[in-house]
């Protein structure tokens, strides 16, 4: 092959490759970039909808509430000794079905509690949904108005025994077996109750005055927080 020929032929590659470089860089690399671009894009907004998902979730199991037992007021009447109450206490399940005999109680006054126990676990096990962690539980200790003692009130489950409300949902765990019969020494220990994954066991007692022919609700929120509202 003479010279100019071989000349003519490494200019003509020269060009073509020229071309193509130019061509990757000005048209083909900005593509690549601009793909890459979406994918990253794409992906955060994934890991963002992900996580926002699961914040929504955790919300949702943390601000759960399960109502536990509903209270009707039968009759109220003003006698020589003053106003007094009858009323029908009914604990509930978690699907809101009742357990056990109702209790008809007659009680002096209008201004009600209804005192409990209550083991609440920490927040992450909550917010996990955890199968034996995963919300607070809650044992109706007794009932009593504002014009008697606490300790005469009327009461509800026996302290150191399952609650009634568990027991007929299924066989309680050994570890809840221990929970409650340990309440007011591990109530004590916070480094032993922490060890179970307990944040607080304590006592509990909500309140309201009473209307006649009315229904309240008592809740439980998985947190472990109770509280009583008239029945919509």
């Amino acid at each position: 092959m003479s010279v100019p020929r071989l000349f003519w032929l490494l200019l003509f590659v020269a060009v073509g490759a020229g071309g193509v470089y130019l061509a990757d860089r000005l048209v083909l690399a900005p593509g690549r970039a601009h793909q890459r671009e979406l994918a990253e894009r794409d992906a955060q907004i994934h890991a963002l909808t992900e996580r926002n998902q699961a914040l929504e979730a955790a919300v949702r199991l943390l601000r759960h509430t399960e109502r536990r037992a509903r209270l009707v007021v039968l009759d109220q009447a003003r006698g020589p000794e003053g106003l007094r109450s009858r009323v029908r206490f009914t604990e509930l399940n978690a699907q809101g079905d009742s357990v056990g005999e109702p209790r008809e109680l007659s009680l002096d006054g209008d201004e009600i509690y209804v005192d409990a126990l209550v083991i609440k676990f920490e927040d992450t096990f909550v917010t996990a949904g955890d199968a034996l962690k995963g919300k607070a539980l809650l044992l109706f200790r007794r009932i009593f108005t504002d014009r008697g003692r606490p300790a005469d009130g009327d009461v509800l489950d026996r302290e150191g025994q399952i609650p009634q409300s568990y027991a007929a949902e299924r066989a309680p765990t050994a570890f809840e077996r221990e929970l409650w019969a340990r309440f007011w020494e591990l109530a004590n220990d916070p480094e032993e109750a922490q060890r179970r994954g307990v944040r607080a066991l304590h006592g509990e007692a909500v309140s309201t005055r009473l209307r006649k022919d009315r229904a309240y609700t008592i809740t439980l929120r998985s947190t472990g927080e109770l509280t009583i509202q008239p029945t919509q």
